[in-house]
């Protein structure tokens, strides 16, 4: 662990591929200047009120497949949460990198595939709002674990939690588990939903979602297979 950092996405990824560290490899930071989320965003959370950390694992399937890795990742946090922590509202999935909680974002997740001298791996980083109050969240669409009704939740037993649960989780998936499409199905809030998408191209359209194919990518109605974009679910008129 350490006190202050500028990322501890970045700083695990420059010690992986210098050969620094291993497989299994965990940083946690009770504070990050300049914390990423995905598509290159800004996270950045008051000290010691967020849950934040990385960690490199080399994946045991062919590195198409390695876009179910966050999705995995979310499994974990939403089982680590949902057994932890006492919510007023259950956890529910959003493709690819959120976990919401009465549809606020409770939690992001970062997969970021990294070159190292033994191979490529993967590094996971995830950041949990545990006990920011609604003046100190980024956005109106954010939440946390403290105004969900999650008093008595301890940052340390939640760390080991995840991690358990990613382990579990990671494992089925590299033993290509069938069943596992089948929670994240019943977990996810984004299938079987209206959404409005839009590309990193700038291509903006709207779909409904309808199922995770093999490498993690949404499968939307017009039989589509959508592998990275933002997704905005829409609400119901």
């Amino acid at each position: 662990m350490v006190d202050i950092t500028g990322s501890t996405q970045s700083d695990l990824a420059t010690k992986v591929r210098s050969g620094n560290s291993q497989e299994g490899a965990v940083l946690v930071a009770e504070y990050q200047s300049a914390g990423r989320g995905r598509m290159d965003r800004n996270f950045v959370a008051p000290r010691e009120s967020a849950l934040l950390f990385s960690f490199f694992i080399t994946p045991r399937r062919k590195g198409e497949d390695w876009g179910w890795l966050p999705l995995v990742a979310g499994l974990a946090v939403s089982a680590a949460i949902e057994s932890e922590c006492k919510a007023d509202h259950p956890t529910k999935l959003k493709w690819p990198n959120d976990v919401l909680i009465n549809e606020k974002k409770v939690a992001g997740l970062l997969s970021e595939r990294v070159e190292t001298p033994d191979g490529p791996g993967v590094i996971i980083g995830i950041g949990i709002n545990v006990d920011m109050s609604e003046e100190e969240l980024p956005i109106s669409t954010a939440t946390s674990l403290t105004l969900q009704g999650c008093t008595q939740c301890n940052r340390e037993d939640l760390l080991v939690g995840v991690l358990q649960k990613f382990d579990e989780y990671l494992k089925r998936w590299e033993s290509h588990d069938r069943e596992l499409a089948q929670e994240y199905e019943v977990c996810s809030a984004t299938i079987g939903q209206r959404i409005r998408i839009e590309s990193p191209t700038g291509r903006k359209w709207e779909s409904t979602a309808t199922g995770i194919d093999e490498s993690g990518g949404l499968i939307l109605e017009t039989g589509e297979i959508l592998s990275v974009g933002d997704v905005v679910h829409l609400r119901s008129t």
